[in-house]
């Protein structure tokens, strides 16, 4: 049967008449609602809104489907002008806009970053509970001097004699009072054992801030463990008993049997206590300290490093009068037990100074063989660091889960005495010039510095300066440009040969002041500029120089234990990576009690809110987490 032309669905014409508005519902309200209504619904053939077709209107209120992530799937990353890492939140463009804020950090209570704190590296350090630095206070306050630790005689006078000569009402610091008790054993631990932990503790960490005694709080009780094992040891006894035999008798009786004077100490190139130490400039600060203490404790002591050659190597560590204490790098040390194992053989002590240092990646190896050969025979173990990152902290629970941790309550908060000044080097007169920014925060020091008479009338104590950069290639370009300035700087790096870095860090660990004559007022370093330098042409030499200053710049080389207690400020001329960086440079500065002050220079692209949460927790004295 043929159909019609001008036929219609009936079920179309019936819906067609429905939606058709009739002539008197034109109204401009209706016509809005209308053209909104038609508007709103999809296309059928559109594949941009393929994925609502069909899909039913949800109702005034109604939850949704929750829609899809932009970074889903494999390429979801891809094609993106901003990272977006999830649990990060972006910093607000207004926050952008106002690079030359002095507090960047300032957000609104509605902000949702206002909890978020902007220290980039705060995560990497492990965080201590403020019960635990209550507790540790309560326990400080049980200890007052030395004598309460229970050393034996010739130790305990050391200290006063050789340790620290000179000072009147000496008292034990806060990491002292914590660690030589417990490394002593003569401390209750107070904590519930477990079932398979040893009676006897051996693992140890001790943490405490820079400048505060952690070489004697370990160095103290090792000694005297040293000595007291020499009282127990049989092959010693008897290797004395032969050498005081031998000694009085009178008429030598007729024996071919060699000299027991020609005969190797039982003690020849195996070490009771081993320390090791990541730089050979910590190995002669430390060993000079041990050096020390056998003035009054005889005891044999040997320092090894790269600095010296092999032959000197050599005479140290296998001399016939024996070794009892070994001071060395893990680079070496390792090379050297390769080739002769029995070296590590008698190790009872093994400490690890800098552990933050040597547990990271580049020194984690040579680090865990040595614990690996050293477990047999090791009675006591003492990992030492002022910080404790994240990455050691794991390592410790999963290597050394029942090790016992002596922290101070200060532990990652740099002294309140030391004072952290700004310098914005966008503003003028520096307009960007970082170079001459570190140059005038040199010559306002020195300029202060010669103003007052030192300690003797006519001549001007001579100021010592750190000054540290974050690459190496940059301490020369620094360097160059204050000698230019006329001040009197030089550059240390790993570049520089071993032998030099020790002369150029000898002048900042001595704690005998320097002097100057005093001369005429330095003035500005305005007033050491020339006139007129003509474009392409190099500069004059400086027409005045700066005599009451020593300038070092550095890398975090000497960040590191680095004992300067001569020096009395640091300037940053880059802003350190990590809060860990700001702890240890800032560091070298306010030892032992002493006052110190920081100056940091900040640019356009440096992170000023972190600079601002530094500067805020140093007045507080709040740690840095």
């Amino acid at each position: 049967m043929l159909r019609p032309k001008n036929t219609t669905c009936l079920f179309c014409s019936f819906k067609a008449a429905r939606q058709r508005p009739s002539a008197s519902q034109w109204p401009l309200q209706q016509t809005a609602a209308f053209g909104t209504k038609l508007a709103s619904r999809p296309s059928r053939f559109s594949l941009t809104k393929a994925r609502v077709v069909n899909t039913p209107e949800r109702r005034p209120g109604e939850a949704g489907p929750v829609g899809r992530r932009k970074q889903d799937g494999p390429f979801g990353g891809m094609n993106l002008t901003e990272a977006k890492i999830r649990g990060i939140p972006e910093r607000s463009t207004a926050f952008r806009d106002q690079p030359n804020s002095r507090s960047g950090n300032r957000r609104g209570r509605d902000d949702p970053r206002a909890d978020w704190k902007a220290l980039k590296m705060q995560r990497a350090l492990s965080p201590v509970s403020y019960n635990a630095r209550t507790r540790i206070k309560e326990h400080m306050r049980q200890v007052d001097t030395f004598d309460q630790f229970p050393l034996l005689e010739t130790v305990k006078n050391s200290i006063f004699t050789q340790a620290l000569p000179g000072k009147e009402n000496l008292v034990p610091t806060a990491i002292q009072r914590i660690a030589i008790p417990a490394l002593l054993g003569s401390e209750s631990t107070g904590r519930r054992r477990k079932a398979n932990q040893p009676a006897e503790e051996k693992e140890f960490l001790l943490a405490a801030e820079t400048g505060s005694g952690k070489t004697l709080a370990y160095l103290i009780p090792t000694i005297n463990a040293v000595k007291e094992a020499d009282l127990h040891d049989e092959e010693v006894i008897e290797y004395n008993r032969a050498i005081e035999e031998e000694r009085t008798r009178t008429t030598p009786a007729p024996s071919f049997a060699p000299s027991m004077k020609d005969m190797p100490h039982p003690t020849t190139a195996r070490p009771r206590a081993i320390i090791l130490v990541p730089t050979s400039e910590l190995v002669n600060q430390v060993g000079g300290v041990i050096k020390a203490f056998s003035h009054t404790i005889k005891y044999k002591s040997a320092m090894i490093s790269s600095a010296v050659s092999g032959q000197v190597i050599r005479n140290r560590l296998f001399s016939p009068r024996g070794i009892d204490i070994l001071v060395s790098t893990p680079h070496l040390l390792s090379s050297i037990a390769d080739s002769d194992p029995n070296i590590l053989s008698r190790v009872t002590h093994l400490i690890v100074d800098e552990a933050d240092s040597l547990l990271d990646r580049g020194f984690s190896p040579l680090t865990s063989s040595i614990l690996d050969r050293v477990a047999p025979s090791m009675k006591q173990l003492i990992l030492c660091s002022a910080t404790i990152p994240r990455s050691m902290d794991t390592f410790l629970r999963k290597r050394f889960p029942d090790i016992r941790r002596l922290v101070t309550p200060n532990l990652h908060a740099i002294p309140r005495r030391v004072q952290l000044g700004v310098v914005d080097i966008e503003r003028d007169p520096y307009r960007g010039n970082k170079l001459l920014a570190c140059a005038d925060s040199i010559w306002s020091i020195g300029k202060a510095a010669a103003e007052h008479d030192g300690q003797v009338g006519g001549v001007m104590d001579v100021k010592r300066i750190l000054v540290f950069v974050n690459e190496r290639e940059t301490t020369q370009e620094v360097t160059e440009y204050l000698v230019s300035k006329g001040i009197d700087a030089i550059a240390l790096s790993r570049d520089t040969p071993e032998q030099r870095q020790q002369e150029m860090l000898a002048t900042f660990t001595q704690q005998a002041p320097l002097t100057a004559p005093k001369v005429t007022h330095p003035g500005s370093l305005a007033d050491n500029q020339p006139n007129y330098v003509p474009y392409g042409s190099v500069a004059p030499p400086a027409r005045r120089k700066l005599p009451n200053t020593k300038v070092l710049v550095t890398t975090d080389l000497g960040s590191r234990g680095i004992d300067t207690l001569a020096v009395r400020h640091v300037i940053l001329y880059d802003v350190p990576h990590s809060t860990i960086d700001f702890i240890h440079r800032l560091g070298r500065t306010g030892r032992m009690g002493r006052r110190g002050r920081g100056i940091v220079l900040v640019g356009k692209h440096d992170r000023r809110d972190v600079v601002a949460e530094v500067r805020d927790g140093m007045y507080k004295g709040q740690p840095l987490i």
